[in-house]
């Protein structure tokens, strides 16, 4: 059987999806397993032992491309996240088997439906995600952590990044697009905080995340030894690797968090109130201490209008630094603070 798993959006989705190619590892041994991601986040998955092939798509791709993607053996294509054109493409390919939520408008492109809201945020996403092996007949058990593969030269290679910087070591990422985000000064003088108490650190993001980060930030202070800012130099694999190198990431509630956890290593994630960004479906599958503001949850940001604007900055830089230091002593488990 083959089985292709359709999650073409973050690098957090795509981590909290891997727990379905494990249990469909094991409860169907002989399958093959596909994934079709973005090209951005495919890299992630190399040399994964549950992740046969990958396919990539971008949502500027003709429908006979998205339809191509479907196609070559194909037997069932698993929905972790209902997009139409996606689900039109699979059906037009003729997929025998499409499993996808039955409450959107467009559900019956799919041949078997789950009948589950995740928007009750009753579960974790990696849970609603392993639910929907329920469509293929199988009976999905209790999520394990997700884990990725780097290998020897990976390692050796990304180390070079870390040289001349004491320990413990910790990765600080600013940027992220999901959440609302703690503000690059903040970030910049947590940097600061930890160097100056004896940290290694090293900034990460991408090119546009630097570009925003630099100009808010370092034309008001620059950065002191201990620092290294590595903002839109690494590839995705690259920042794997020196993840792995690391002790603790800080990041907000956004994919480098996602990426710690499975390459094990701790979290100290910032998480925003929204509703659709609670910790109870989104939370990184690691340990840690996930820091959240102590305001009221709210339905979506509506701006400098809300009673509670500052609920980020609440979240202080002497509060981040205290849990960097409490995670990097005792990371056993995942504790969640409301600050």
């Amino acid at each position: 059987m083959n089985v292709l798993i359709v999650r073409p959006d973050g690098i957090g989705d795509v981590i909290l999806s891997l727990p379905v190619a494990s249990q469909l590892r094991q409860l169907v041994p002989a399958v093959r397993i596909g994934f079709l991601t973005s090209p951005i986040v495919a890299p992630i998955l190399d040399r994964h032992p549950d992740v046969d092939y990958v396919r990539t798509m971008r949502w500027t791709d003709s429908s006979s491309v998205l339809r191509a993607a479907f196609t070559d053996g194909v037997d069932a294509a698993i929905f972790l996240k209902p997009f139409r054109r996606l689900m039109w493409a699979a059906f037009l390919a003729r997929v025998p088997l499409r499993v996808a939520t039955g409450f959107r408008w467009y559900s019956p492109l799919a041949s078997r439906r789950i009948y589950e809201h995740r928007s009750d945020f009753l579960k974790h996403e990696s849970e609603y995600n392993v639910e929907m092996l329920k469509g293929l007949g199988l009976s999905p058990g209790p999520v394990s952590r997700p884990a990725l593969v780097l290998d020897g030269e990976e390692r050796s290679a990304a180390a070079q990044y870390w040289t001349n910087l004491p320990t413990p070591r910790v990765v600080v990422h600013p940027g992220g697009l999901s959440a609302r985000r703690w503000r690059p000064e903040n970030f910049r003088d947590l940097a600061v905080e930890l160097a100056q108490a004896g940290y290694g650190v090293v900034l990460t993001g991408d090119e546009t995340e630097r570009s925003t980060f630099e100009r808010d930030t370092l034309s008001q202070r620059s950065l002191p030894d201990g620092i290294r800012n590595l903002m839109g130099r690494l590839s995705v694999r690259e920042l794997m690797a020196v993840i792995a190198g690391a002790q603790v990431v800080v990041s907000g509630a956004t994919g480098p968090a996602h990426l710690a956890a499975a390459l094990g290593t701790a979290t100290v994630s910032l998480f925003d109130p929204r509703r659709n960004n609670l910790p109870a479906r989104w939370k990184p599958l690691g340990t840690g201490v996930l820091l959240r503001p102590d305001v009221p949850t709210c339905e979506k940001c509506i701006g400098d209008v809300c009673p509670f604007w500052d609920c980020l900055d609440r979240l202080t830089v002497d509060r981040v630094t205290a849990a960097v230091g409490h995670v990097a002593k005792t990371p056993a488990r995942l504790t969640i603070l409301h600050i």
